[in-house]
């Protein structure tokens, strides 16, 4: 006979040999009692299955070796037996237990970002995305420029950290499409903020861009410096003056080395313009030209466009957009120490005339009252002193910090 430790040894090896089954069983046995009745399986349950499946592999070798019976190895087998098959019932039981009973695809795409890549700005935050590889060209499209392709490679773009995964690609997807014009795009993002992108190149150029029901003609003339697309001008040709949009404008300065970047969207090459892949790409909202002798493509009424295809050369003067008249009111009152606020009116104002109130100016006043049901509801701009006010009409008042507060309180 053996020694102890050999014994234990060998019981060891003969329990491992015969437990894998039964603690198989007992561990996918608690989970789906678990998860399908919510009910823990009783330990001695598990004990009495695993001995009993145990024993099956167990009696084959004690066919083959009598002296099994007699020796300590059996005793020890028992034992590593029972502990494989109640350690597997407990994690079948806590996993029977954790795992959600109603699962579908979207709670698998509710994925959120890892903690280690959100960045803290005051209590919001953020995480920069970045791609995570080459840019691949989508199935169905031509391929993307080299230009255009290496400006998305390069880039980067902050997202709020608060959102799930799905969210944040959509959002990268409406950021791509928009910035870059393209036709098509598709983002994944993985847990710590790399993106996998496959974008389509834009499928159209100056077309897109022209509004309905008007042309888009191009006119040698002389590019004001600083012409930018959507801007007013004025085409003065020999037959006529004709007003337009600017879609895209190129001007001798273009040409010079550093000013590249200063020059709109080369994509809008039309009768004699530049090829697309000419120049790089550029951010169409801060593009402008650095003047000079050039081309202008302005959108037209189609009347108008007889006009300018008739010319061959056109004189540009640029209209001013003029200045938000509200914006520079406000402006006109920071200058005296003013502010403007929106007051609810409370159930007793101490006065009722508008000009009953000093160092505030009421400048107008919604009525809220049910006596006015059948009237014209809207605000009333400065309002005359017979307007009384009363409980609930809503007020834009002026005046200073601390009148505005006086006000406030009287009225509540």
């Amino acid at each position: 006979m053996s020694s102890l430790p050999v014994e234990v040894l060998l019981g060891i090896y003969l329990g491992l040999l015969t437990g894998i089954v039964p603690a198989f069983v007992a561990g996918a046995l608690g989970f789906l009692v678990r998860y399908v009745t919510g009910v823990t399986l009783p330990g001695f349950g598990v004990v009495v299955l695993a001995l009993a499946i145990a024993s099956i592999n167990g009696g084959l070798l004690i066919l083959a070796d009598d002296a099994i019976i007699n020796s300590p190895r059996l005793l020890m087998a028992v034992l590593v037996v029972l502990m494989l098959a109640l350690y597997a019932h407990s994690q079948g039981d806590k996993l029977g237990a954790e795992l959600p009973r109603r699962v579908s695809f979207t709670s698998f795409r509710k994925r959120t970002l890892s903690a280690d890549v959100v960045e803290f700005v005051g209590t919001v935050g953020q995480v920069t995305v970045r791609p995570g590889g080459e840019v691949r060209d989508m199935e169905g499209y031509p391929p993307l420029p080299q230009t255009l392709r290496t400006t998305i490679r390069d880039g980067s773009w902050r997202l709020p950290a608060d959102l799930p995964l799905s969210e944040l690609e959509v959002r990268l997807e409406e950021r791509l499409r928009t910035d870059h014009d393209l036709a098509d795009v598709s983002a994944t993002i993985d847990e710590q903020g790399r993106a996998t992108i496959a974008a389509a190149p834009p499928s159209s150029g100056l077309s897109r861009r022209v509004p309905e029901g008007r042309r888009a003609v191009s006119i040698d003339a002389l590019v004001p410096t600083g012409l930018s697309r959507s801007d007013a001008v004025r085409i003065v040709t020999a037959d006529g003056t004709v007003s337009g949009t600017v879609l895209s404008a190129r001007g001798s300065g273009d040409d010079s080395p550093g000013d590249l970047e200063s020059r709109l969207e080369p994509e809008t090459a039309t009768d004699g313009g530049v090829d697309d892949d000419a120049v790089p790409a550029v951010t169409p909202s801060t593009a402008t030209t650095a003047g000079g002798e050039g081309r202008v493509t302005v959108a037209v009424s189609r009347r108008d466009a007889r006009t300018l295809l008739s010319a061959d050369r056109g004189r540009i003067v640029v209209q001013s957009r003029g200045t938000s008249h509200e914006f520079e009111a406000l402006s006109l009152l920071g200058r005296t120490g003013q502010t403007v606020r929106r007051v609810t009116v409370g159930a007793d104002p101490p006065a009722t005339r508008p000009d009953e109130y000093d160092d505030v100016t009421i400048l107008a006043v919604r009525r809220q009252s049910a006596e006015e049901e059948n009237r014209r509801r809207g605000w009333v701009f400065a309002p005359g002193i017979e307007r009384r006010l009363e409980a609930g009409d809503d007020v834009f008042v002026a005046g200073s910090e601390s009148a505005l507060d006086r006000f406030v309180e009287e009225t509540r």
